[in-house]
């Protein structure tokens, strides 16, 4: 071959050459996930706690993850499960008090008496899904990043307070799922469902005479006026279990080193997260209806009494549809989720 034949050559790799060149240089584009979010952005739920995490995940990926946080929800808040399982959203958030039936497995947390301090409830919540909840197959098709409970709903009233099973007796309470259901019959009165975004305008009108909330969501729902007696439960009147998940496929696309670093800002430093968020913002609530002058009781102790009976019975009634889910053990769990609330409690 002639020198002529390689010079020909090498010009003719030259431009091959350069456009490889420049695709090794070039960084990578970034795997960008939507998420949908139904709280809208100036909500503390968005501030204070996915926004911050949507921002981690991206610095411990550097760069290479991105989670693109929607203006707008792409469904209802009940959806948001099967929206991350379908793949029509990458990341959802929700509660699976939304689809109680699916997630009875889960029911032991909100339960009465599950606590008042968010931050401890979340992480024993998160432990017990690891160690436990996977067993049910209703789990199945997600990546489940994290896990949140919101330190204990207590019970509000517009016009007296709630002390005695015979102040109860007939009052109509709003109220937003099986266990806030059971609990109010139980004790006399009438559950009305309805969502919280509807109990200012079923307060005014009379439809209600009360209704079941945080005492952050008496503030962030602008209850405060027609919601003026409140009787705080010590350990909580019931509570709510909420998500972080991921569509199972795009997860498993991801390289196992995001996957790592995406666990590491997820998981108990999402449950620390999300429970510090409620816990300041219930406690800054709190404080507000008190300097406002509103009243603020405590059960007696036959209503107490009563609330206990009725949680041992919701125990009982739960443990058989746990097993029924796949569950081997739900004692265990009940009494691991109770060991870890009280090792963290106030941490």
């Amino acid at each position: 071959m002639t020198m002529t034949f390689y010079r020909k050559l090498k010009f003719a790799l030259l431009p091959s050459l350069a456009l490889t060149v420049a695709s090794l240089a070039a960084p990578l584009q970034a795997e960008t996930l939507r998420m949908s979010n139904w709280v809208p952005t100036t909500h503390y739920l968005y501030t204070d706690v996915f926004k911050p995490w949507a921002d981690d995940v991206e610095k411990a990926t550097e760069g290479r993850v991105k989670v693109n946080i929607l203006p707008k929800a792409l469904g209802t808040p009940p959806q948001h499960w099967e929206l991350a399982r379908k793949g029509i959203a990458d990341i959802t958030w929700g509660n699976f008090t939304y689809e109680p039936d699916r997630f009875q497995s889960i029911w032991f947390a909100e339960f009465p008496s599950s606590g008042r301090d968010a931050r401890a409830q979340s992480i024993a919540l998160w432990n017990s899904y690891n160690k436990y909840l996977q067993a049910d197959k209703a789990y199945a098709g997600v990546k489940v990043l994290g896990v949140g409970m919101f330190g204990g709903g207590q019970m509000h009233h517009g016009s007296k307070s709630m002390v005695k099973l015979e102040d109860v007796a007939g009052q109509k309470f709003r109220m937003g799922g099986p266990i806030q259901q059971v609990l109010i019959e139980n004790l006399g009165g009438v559950p009305v469902s309805a969502p919280a975004t509807k109990a200012y305008e079923m307060l005014e009108s009379k439809v209600i005479d009360g209704s079941l909330h945080t005492f952050e969501s008496v503030e962030s729902f602008r209850l405060q006026d027609v919601l003026t007696y409140h009787t705080l439960f010590d350990q909580g009147f019931y509570d709510a279990t909420f998500f972080l998940i991921m569509n199972a496929k795009k997860w498993d696309r991801l390289s196992p080193e995001d996957q790592a670093a995406i666990e590491k800002v997820s998981g108990e430093n999402f449950s620390v997260r999300w429970g510090e968020a409620f816990n300041a913002h219930n406690a800054s609530a709190e404080q507000a209806l008190r300097d406002a002058g509103h009243t603020f009781s405590e059960p007696s102790p036959a209503l107490l009494a009563k609330v206990t009976e009725i949680r041992e019975q919701m125990v009982a009634d739960w443990e058989l549809a746990a097993k029924d889910k796949g569950i081997d053990d739900p004692r265990a769990l009940l009494a691991d989720f109770e060991s870890d609330y009280k090792r963290l409690e106030g941490e």
